[in-house]
Parts: structure tokens; C-alpha cells; sequence
């Protein structure tokens, strides 16, 4: 369907809801309580918006809307496909967890420029559902822009030194990234073959071959620097500046599952995964993604600021998402869709709380934390939880997608993968475990600042909302493999 029709229509207001939250959270700057209650109806509007989609497109629907032509053979378009439909429910129902969170933060730490931070809030989940939705490559890069921009004012929030300089970096290689490598590969894309449609199966077998196809995977996998492979990852670290509410939406909510998404969807829809795996110029990106993994979580290891242990553990969490998909098997490609939401609860969840205790003890450093989880048992309760599923620990939801992802490198056999994933898990655990001893079986060896228990309430329910999301994803996962199975089946 294309058009203006029922479920056009809809995805139209899936695109204004957030930029109609962000014009009445600026109307209403003097009142704070109407502020917030605006942000929190528009992420409620918005959950249910995407959500409504989702029986449609469990029967195969597929709306479009389609608005005009930008080029020769490529409309400003929207499409609801299973991938994008997935990424666009799991932003949207964060939203609301995350603005219920960021009222207890902003107001419990005092920050200055409530409002503008709400309102970028609202400008990236704009971003986020417009790259979530776009029906091809360059109302893809569009918002894949307006993402980036949206939120370096939510990087530089505190506007001292330190968040000016970690903006610059944040802004430099993202921006840097796309404009250099990203938009090239869209212009030798469109220069190739006349269009920029995401198609089932891809549109570039038959005009690219031999090394050409490893080179153009390279433009578009580093193009995508919001997925953190490395070398490109530095960003992410550097904006561990930001308050705790942009980190979890940087790390969970929009920014990075922007990056990895994007490039998810490429292989599929751009490259094919039966052309893109069958040509050797293509193989770097697995070993690439594996030593991202890997490298990643070594240097988290060595970590003792919590957030700065957090965002490497993110780094390597995404090229989780990118080695399932490159291992081009059946299971690995639910995997990896998998990972995207499993990922999303868990890391929320460690942000979430890492943002509690800062508010509460305004302790960052994990040497700080021996006993805190007899003072703060809900916070320390739920970073567990996230922690564990991370790891991939059942009944957590990390074991699920984890569980695919290494079926998926079994039924080819790639031994690399399979390494890679046990390795890595027991790295995760190597970080993540001591601070889980800390919290709860180690007492207090510096007095606190001040005597302090859990945080205020809104953050207390957005970080116990979100854990029982993480182990609930463990149960109730199976209509998110049911819609991605219809996108596997496609490609077979």
C-alpha cells in the first residue's frame, strides 16, 4: 500500500507524535509538571502508535507511506518491515521507561536546561522512528543525520570542559563518518543501480563484483559509526560525560541500535546475504565484529569508572549484533534481531541504575561500592539483573538472543563465532560479577558522603520496570521470533 492510506496514515503520525511532544514540552517550560506529563502522554502516544502495527504485520502486512521524490527512483518513503518494526516498538516502549526515569534524575541532581533536554529527547525518537521506517537508503541517511544532531546538545548538556570536548569527539566521527564513507556508499549505490529501495534479497548482485563488494561493505559498516566497530568507537566512551538519562538513550534507546540496525538492515536489503557471504572480499567483517567483541570487553575489564565500563561492554554487545548477522545462517539472523531488544532491556537497566547510585551517594567509581547493595538492594537487585543478562544467564534475556546467535554458528560451523560468543561470555562475567560481590559481600571501606538510601521514585520504577522486562523477554519472546522468522523466510 502506498499513499495515504489507513496504515500510511499511521505511520505518518508515528513520525509526528514525538515532534508534536517536543513543541508542547517547549510551550509548557514554565510549568515542570505539565512538562513532564506531556513528555510521558507523547511516549505513551507514540508506544501504542508502533505497537497497533504489530498484529497487521504478524499477518504479513507491510504498510508504506510514501510522501514525494527526492531523486529519479527515490521517494521520501516509509515502509513497516519486520527488522524496522522491531527496532521502532523497542525505542518507542523505552521512551516511556526512560522519561519516567529522567524526571526522577533531572530533578533529583538539580540539572540545569530541563526543558531542552526533554525536547531533543522527543527531536531523537523523531530520528530514531524515521530511521527505523525508511523505505530506502536516503530517508534513511536523512535521519540517520538528524539523530546525530538532535542529540550532541544532549552530549554537551553540562556545557563545562569536559562535555564540550567528549561533544567534539561524539560530533566528529559520527558526523565525519557518515558525510565521508556513509554517503558515498549510497552514491555509488544509486550510480549502480538506479535506486536505493531496501529489497528482500538486495539490489546489488549483478552490478559489483570481487573486491569492489568488501570495499563497499566498508563504507557502509564503518559509514554506520553509530554501531561502535571498532576502530570507530571512541565516541561512545566520550560521551559517558552526558547525565545517566543520555546514556541510556544513547546505549539503548536510539542511538547505537540506530548504528547496528543500519547495518543489519544493508546486508539484508542492500547486499543480500547469499551475495554478500559468497563473495571473499566480504569475509573481513566477521574476524572484524569478533575482535570488536572481544577487544572491547578486555578493555572493560580494566575499567573502574561504572558508566566507563558500561560503554565498552556496550562496544562489544553491538558487534554481537553484527557477527550474528555476518555469519549468514538462519538462527543468527533471529539472533541478531533478538539482540537488538534483549540488549535494550538489559543495558537500560545497568544505566539505569548506575544513575541511582549516582544520585543517591553521587558515587561513579566501582571501588566506591563495596556494601551498597545492602543500602540500595532494588538499584543493586536490578543492576544484577541487567548484569546477568548480559552474560547471558537464564532466565534472563540475554541468554535467549545468545542462544540463537551460537545455534546460528553451529549450523555453519564457523568456529570463530562459536569462540568468540563462549570467550567473550566469560569475559562479561569476569567484569560484571566482581561488582555484584562488591555491592553485596563486601562492607563499606570509605564512609558514604552522606547517609543515603535508594534513589527518588520515578527512577525506582523505571529501573524495576525495566529489569522485569529483561526476564520477561526470557518468557514472552516468541512473537518477536515469529515476525523476524517471516523476514528470515524471505531470504531463503
Amino acid at each position: 500500500m502506498t499513499g495515504f492510506d489507513s496504515h500510511g496514515m499511521l505511520l505518518g503520525m508515528i513520525l509526528l507524535i514525538p515532534l508534536l511532544g517536543a513543541v508542547l514540552v517547549g510551550m509548557a517550560s514554565r510549568w515542570p509538571n505539565l512538562r513532564e506529563t506531556g513528555s510521558v502522554l507523547a511516549a505513551l502516544a507514540l508506544t501504542f502508535a508502533v505497537w497497533s502495527l504489530l498484529p497487521g504485520a504478524l499477518a504479513g502486512e507491510r504498510p508504506e507511506l510514501v510522501l514525494f521524490e527526492i531523486l529519479p527512483n527515490v521517494p521520501f518513503a516509509f515502509k513497516a518491515e519486520p527488522l524496522g518494526l522491531l527496532f521502532a516498538a523497542l525505542a518507542s516502549l523505552l521512551w516511556v521507561v526512560s522519561t519516567i526515569y529522567s524526571m526522577g534524575y533531572m530533578r533529583g541532581n538539580n540539572e540545569a536546561h530541563q526543558t531542552r533536554f526533554f525536547m531533543l529527547f522527543a527531536v531523537a525518537l523523531f530520528a530514531a522512528m524515521g530511521v527505523a521506517f525508511s523505505a530506502n537508503l536516503l530517508t534513511l541517511f536523512i535521519f540517520y543525520e538528524v539523530l546525530t544532531v538532535s542529540t550532541y546538545p544532549l552530549v554537551t548538556h553540562k556545557g563545562d570542559e569536559a562535555s564540550m570536548r567528549a561533544g567534539r569527539v561524539y560530533f566528529g566521527i559520527l558526523i565525519g563518518a557518515s558525510i565521508g564513507l556513509f554517503l558515498p556508499a549510497i552514491i555509488w549505490t544509486y550510480a549502480l543501480t538506479g535506486t536505493l529501495d531496501f529489497v528482500p534479497g538486495g539490489i546489488l548482485e549483478g552490478h559489483l563484483a570481487g573486491p569492489a563488494v568488501g570495499l563497499m561493505l566498508g563504507l557502509y559498516v564503518y559509514g554506520a559509526a553509530k554501531a561502535a566497530v571498532m576502530p570507530l568507537h571512541r565516541w561512545l566512551p566520550a560521551a559517558m560525560v552526558a547525565p545517566t538519562p543520555v546514556s541510556a538513550l544513547l546505549h539503548a534507546v536510539a542511538v547505537v541500535k540506530a548504528g547496528v540496525f543500519t547495518i543489519v538492515k544493508i546486508i539484508i536489503y542492500v547486499f543480500g546475504v547469499d551475495f554478500l557471504f559468497a563473495t571473499p572480499s566480504s569475509g573481513w567483517l566477521v574476524p572484524v565484529a569478533a575482535f570488536t567483541v572481544i577487544m572491547a570487553s578486555l578493555i572493560a575489564l580494566r575499567q573502574t569508572n561504572l558508566k566507563r565500563l558500561l560503554a565498552y561492554s556496550t562496544i562489544s554487545q553491538l558487534s554481537y549484533i553484527v557477527l550474528a548477522t555476518a555469519i549468514l545462517a538462519p538462527l543468527s539472523q533471529v539472533g541478531a534481531a533478538l539482540h537488538i531488544a534483549a540488549h535494550g532491556f538489559g543495558k537500560i537497566t545497568l544505566f539505569f541504575a548506575a544513575g541511582s547510585i549516582y544520585t543517591a551517594s553521587k558515587k561513579t567509581d566501582i571501588t566506591q561500592m563495596n556494601g551498597i547493595g545492602l543500602r540500595m538492594p532494588l538499584t543493586m537487585g536490578a543492576f544484577a539483573i541487567g548484569a546477568l543478562s548480559m552474560i547471558g544467564v537464564p532466565p534472563m534475556a540475554g541468554f535467549v538472543s545468545k542462544w540463537y546467535m551460537l545455534g546460528g554458528a553451529l549450523q555453519t560451523e564457523n568456529y570463530l563465532a562459536i569462540g568468540t560468543i563462549i570467550l567473550s561470555t566469560v569475559l562479561n562475567a569476569a567484569y560484571f560479577l566482581p561488582i555484584l560481590y562488591r555491592a553485596f559481600f563486601l562492607t563499606e571501606n570509605v564512609a558514604p558522603p552522606r547517609e543515603h538510601g535508594e534513589a527518588n521514585w520515578p527512577i525506582r520504577l523505571a529501573l524495576g520496570t525495566t529489569a522485569l522486562l529483561t526476564i520477561a523477554f526470557f518468557v514472552f519472546n516468541g512473537p518477536v521470533v515469529d515476525l523476524e522468522m517471516q523476514l528470515v523466510e524471505t531470504l531463503l
